[in-house]
C-alpha cells in the first residue's frame, strides 16, 4: 500500500455556480507510475448492521449499518483512495508513507469507512480518527505512518493528517480553491486534534511550544502546488467540466492514474465523476447519480482471476487517435444532458438515473471493441 497517493483541486464558492457549493477533483497517484497499477469503481448499497468488518490488514469489532458508497479503489483491496455517498460527503487521500503497518487500518480502509459511517465531512473526521485511534498504527516520531485526507460536503471542507497516533484537522474557510499535491496539509492552527497533542510533541522534541502549532511543519512535510492550467476566477464560471480539464491539465505533469469529480450541490442533486481508467488526457469521465437503484457496470470491476477490469483492459490496448475525438464528443454531451437533467429535476432522483454509468461505460466501451 505504501506510495498510494494523489493530488487533490477543489473549489469553494465565489467561483461555483450559483446551483453547485463544492467541486471536488483528484487525481490517482500510485507506483507504478506506468498505467500498469489497476483500479476499479464499486458501488456498495447501504446494509443493515452485521458483524466485525474485515478491512485489509485487520479486522475490526464494531460492525454498524453503512450508507451507499461508490468507491475509486485498488484493485484487490478493501479499502478506497476516494469516493463519496449518498448524503454527499466526499473523501479523497492525498498522502500515505510507511503502510502498511500490520494489523493495523490502512489509510485506505479509513475513506471507506468514514464514507460508510458518516453523514457530513465533520462526522466522517470524527469516525476516521476514533477508528484509527482504536486500530490505527501507535507511534509519535517523524518516523511513524503518516497519512493526510481531503474531507468535503455540501457546507464543508476538512484537511485531515494522522501521523502514527497523532492527528490535526483544519476546517478550510477562507478559500475559493485549493490545490494539494501529495504530503501533509495542515498548515494552519488545528481546528480538532488529538488530546493533548502540543504536550506531546514538545515531549518527543518535535516542537519547541513558539508560536502557533502548524501540524504538516512539525513533520517537515510540504504539500501546496501551484493551480495547473487556469487557476478559477470569476464568479459562478467554473463547473465539472473546467475541474476536468484541471486534472488534465496535472496529469500531463506527470503519470497520473484514475480520477474521480465529484460536484456536491446543497439543494439540487450531487454528481460523481470516474475514468476507471489511467491517465485523464485519454479518459473519459463517467457520470453517477446516487438512486435507490442505482447500478454500475461490472466492467469497472476486477472478474475473480483476472488482473484488471475489462474497461481498463480495453482501453490500454486501443489507439487514442482513432477514438479520442469521438470519445471528447461523448462526454461533453453527457455532460450537457446529465447538467439539463439535474436542473429540472426536483425531489428524490428519478429512476431515469438508476443505470447512468453503466450507460456511459458500456457506450465508452463499444468504441474500442
Amino acid at each position: 500500500m505504501s506510495g498510494i497517493c494523489g493530488e487533490v483541486f477543489v473549489v469553494l464558492a465565489p467561483f461555483v455556480g450559483s446551483d453547485k457549493s463544492v467541486i471536488f477533483g483528484r487525481n490517482g497517484l500510485r507506483e507504478p507510475v506506468d498505467g500498469s497499477a489497476v483500479t476499479e469503481v464499486h458501488f456498495h448499497p447501504a446494509s443493515e448492521a452485521t458483524g466485525p468488518v474485515k478491512c485489509d490488514s485487520v479486522e475490526i469489532d464494531d460492525g454498524v449499518a453503512t450508507l451507499s458508497v461508490i468507491l475509486n479503489k485498488p484493485a484487490g483491496m478493501w479499502g478506497a483512495e476516494s469516493g463519496s455517498n449518498e448524503k454527499g460527503v466526499c473523501i479523497g487521500l492525498t498522502f500515505s508513507e510507511g503502510f502498511p503497518v500490520g494489523g493495523k487500518l490502512n489509510p485506505t480502509d479509513l475513506v471507506r469507512l468514514g464514507l460508510e459511517r458518516s453523514t457530513s465531512a465533520s462526522a466522517a473526521v470524527d469516525t476516521m480518527t476514533s477508528l484509527s485511534a482504536k486500530y490505527g498504527p501507535e507511534g509519535e516520531s517523524k518516523d511513524s505512518a503518516k497519512a493526510a485526507f481531503v474531507i468535503c460536503d455540501p457546507n464543508e471542507l476538512w484537511l485531515l493528517n494522522i501521523v502514527g497516533s497523532l492527528w490535526a484537522a483544519q476546517k478550510v474557510s477562507d478559500s475559493g480553491s485549493l490545490a494539494l499535491k501529495p504530503g501533509l496539509s495542515v498548515f494552519g492552527s488545528a481546528d480538532l486534534s488529538s488530546e493533548d497533542l502540543s504536550a506531546k510533541l514538545q515531549a518527543a522534541g518535535l516542537w519547541d511550544g513558539s508560536g502557533d502549532l502548524k501540524f504538516a511543519a512539525v513533520f517537515g512535510s510540504e504539500s501546496n502546488r501551484s493551480w495547473p492550467g487556469s487557476e478559477p476566477s470569476g464568479e459562478g464560471l467554473f463547473g465539472v467540466t473546467q475541474m476536468f480539464e484541471t486534472l488534465r491539465a496535472a496529469g500531463a505533469e506527470g503519470s497520473a492514474l484514475s480520477s474521480q469529480v465529484t460536484v456536491l450541490s446543497k439543494e439540487g442533486l450531487s454528481c460523481h465523476w470516474f475514468t476507471a481508467t489511467p491517465n485523464p488526457l485519454e479518459s473519459v469521465f463517467k457520470p453517477f447519480i446516487f438512486t435507490t437503484g442505482a447500478k454500475i457496470s461490472p466492467l469497472t470491476k476486477v472478474p475473480d482471476g483476472e488482473s484488471c477490469s475489462l474497461l481498463h483492459k480495453l482501453h490500454s490496448n486501443r489507439k487514442w487517435e482513432n477514438v479520442g475525438d469521438l470519445l471528447k464528443s461523448l462526454e461533453s454531451t453527457c455532460v450537457d444532458e446529465v447538467d439539463g437533467f439535474i436542473s429540472k429535476q426536483s425531489g428524490d432522483p428519478s429512476q431515469e438515473l438508476d443505470e447512468l454509468m453503466k450507460d456511459c461505460v458500456e457506450a465508452e466501451v463499444k468504441f474500442y471493441r
